[in-house]
C-alpha cells in the first residue's frame, strides 16, 4: 500500500497540478500523512528549476499550516493523537516527546524538523504537550523552511547529480547534519 502511495505522490509530481498537490502533500504529512514532499519537490524542482524557491515556499507555508493541524490534534483530539503515534511506531510516545519538550524544548522543533523524522511526531506531541504555541509556529517556519529551502537550493544548482548522491547516502548527510545542529547548540549554551 505504502509503495502505491509513493508511486501516486510521484505521478502528481508530474500534472499541472503539481504546485497544488504539493502543497496538499505538505500540510497532510505535517500531521497524518506518511509521504514526505520531498517526494514531489525534488522531480519539480528538477523539472523546472527557475521555480525552486516557489516550490521551497510552497512546502514550508502548506507544512506550518499542516503543523497547527497536527499540534490541534494533539490539544483538542488526543486519543487520534495518540493513534497517530502508535501507527508511526511510537505508541508511548507522549511520555517520551512531553519529557524531551520539558528538557530540551525549541530545540526538538527546530532540530526534528530538518531531519528525516516525520515531522507529525513532533507538532502532535507539541500539543499533546500544551508546548508554547509562538515557539512552536516560529520554530515550524525556520525548521521547515530551512529544510525545504536547502532542498530547492541544491537540486536547483547541483539538479540530478546531487540528488543521486544525497539519495544514495541520506542517512550519512542527515546524521553529520544533525551531529553539526548540535554542536551548535552546545556551543551556544557554553557561551
Amino acid at each position: 500500500m505504502l509503495r502505491k502511495l509513493y508511486d501516486w505522490v510521484i505521478n502528481l509530481a508530474g500534472s499541472r497540478r503539481a504546485p497544488a498537490a504539493l502543497a496538499v502533500v505538505s500540510f497532510a504529512e505535517s500531521s497524518f500523512f506518511p509521504i514526505p514532499p520531498d517526494v514531489m519537490l525534488a522531480p519539480m524542482v528538477l523539472a523546472r528549476p527557475q521555480r525552486a524557491f516557489v516550490y521551497a515556499g510552497i512546502c514550508t507555508v502548506a507544512s506550518v499550516l499542516g503543523g497547527l493541524l497536527g499540534y490541534a490534534i494533539g490539544v483538542f483530539l488526543e486519543p487520534v493523537g495518540h493513534t497517530i503515534l502508535a501507527l508511526f511506531g511510537h505508541p508511548q510516545g507522549q511520555a517520551e516527546f512531553h519529557e524531551w519538550f520539558s528538557k530540551w524544548g525549541v530545540w526538538i522543533i527546530l532540530v526534528k524538523g530538518l531531519t528525516p523524522i516525520p515531522y507529525k511526531l513532533v507538532t502532535i506531541t507539541a500539543g499533546l504537550a500544551r508546548f508554547d504555541l509562538f515557539t512552536f509556529i516560529w520554530a515550524s517556519i525556520v525548521t521547515r523552511g530551512a529544510r525545504f529551502f536547502l532542498s530547492a537550493i541544491l537540486l536547483k544548482y547541483f539538479g540530478p547529480a546531487i540528488r543521486a548522491e544525497v539519495e544514495r547516502r541520506l542517512g550519512l548527510y542527515t546524521a553529520i547534519f544533525v551531529v553539526l545542529l548540535i554542536g551548535v547548540v552546545v556551543v551556544l549554551k557554553v557561551l
